[in-house]
Formats: C-alpha cells, structure tokens, sequence
C-alpha cells in the first residue's frame, strides 16, 4: 500500500512538474488584423531570437500597421511588410542576420523573412507560407541553397490567408502579382498574457 501511495505522489509530482515545463515554454504571439480577417501568430523565438527581435520591434513600432500584401500567389505564398497602398515603399529599419540554418521548414502556416540575393538582406518583408515550400528551406551554406528563415506559424486564422491568396491580383507597374484591391494590414500587436 505503502509503495502504491510513493508511486502516485511521484506520478502526480511528475506531471505537475510537466506542465509547469509546458506553460514556461509557450510561444508569445502576435496579433495580426487584416482588412479580411485576424490571424494569431506564434513565435518560435527559441529558433529564431534575432528575426523574432526583428519582427517583434516591428509591431511595437506599429511599422506594418496599414501596410498591404503587396505579392500573392495562390499555392505559394502571401508577401507583405514593405508597401503602404499606391505601392508606396515604407522605410525599414537595417538587414538582419539570416537564420534559415535553425531546422525550421517553410511548411504551409509559417512565416518567413523575405530577402534578395544577399543572403542576409531581410528586413521588414515577410511572408505567408500557402504550400509546403521545399524549395525554400536551408539545404546548405552556399548562397543559392541558404533558404528563408522561418520564424512564427499561424496558430489560428489560416482561413483568412487562404482567402487573402485567392484574390484576384495582377500586374501593376513594375510590380506582378498584386491583388486588384488593396488587403491591408490594419494593425499588429502583441497579445497581452493574463495574469493570474
């Protein structure tokens, strides 16, 4: 009996032990409210500190509030983070390092940071996985297999991407694949944690 009591208190202490574990490694999350819908964000700051940093000082800037997905391809991806309607360029702030090398895959869901050729080019633009992207993950340290870092997932509102992603877009100016009608970002913040 004795034994069987030590045996439950151990199991108990256990999982009490597990789910401290659990709720000390939740993801902080964004809030993302578009002129379609919301969308929650979860940030894998454990993979990617320095693009979470990035993106979080972003959003607390209030930098991407009525800016617009300004690129949209159906069974790829939805980019935003750089353009205020009429395509007008928003300022950002300096490049960051790339951490696409963190063993994150650019999975239907997340996000990742956008860049140019310069492997650590990304600053503000990023962009919505539709699609598993294979292509797009890291494969090596050579330039043209380095990848896009990924860096959050949407935990809840995909709904709403894949309705961004069927709207209809084309050329504009210089610019392809351009939704017709503006889809905006109204705003993003983080959201607050209750206390208990």
């Amino acid at each position: 009996m004795r034994k069987k009591i030590i045996c439950m208190l151990l199991l108990v202490f256990s999982l009490g032990a597990t789910s401290v574990h659990a709720a000390g490694a939740e993801k902080a999350r964004i809030i993302m409210e578009t002129s379609m819908g919301k969308m929650v964000l979860a940030l894998f700051d454990d993979k990617a500190p320095v693009t979470c940093n990035n993106f979080r000082t972003y959003v607390r800037d209030g930098y991407f509030n009525g800016l617009i997905f300004h690129r949209v391809i159906p069974g790829f991806m939805i980019q935003g983070g750089g353009f205020e309607p009429g395509l007008k360029k928003r300022a950002p702030r300096a490049p960051i390092m790339n951490e696409a090398h963190n063993g994150l895959k650019n999975k239907r869901g997340t996000l990742s940071m956008a860049r140019t050729q310069d492997i650590n080019s990304a600053n503000g633009k990023f962009f919505f996985n539709v699609n598993d992207n294979r292509s797009l993950d890291h494969r090596s340290m050579r330039m043209n297999e380095y990848g896009y870092a990924v860096f959050a997932e949407v935990v809840e509102g995909m709904d709403v991407a894949d309705a961004i992603v069927a709207v209809p877009r084309g050329q504009r100016g210089m610019f392809g694949d351009v939704p017709h009608e503006d889809v905006l970002i109204l705003k993003m913040y983080e959201e607050k944690k209750l206390k208990k």
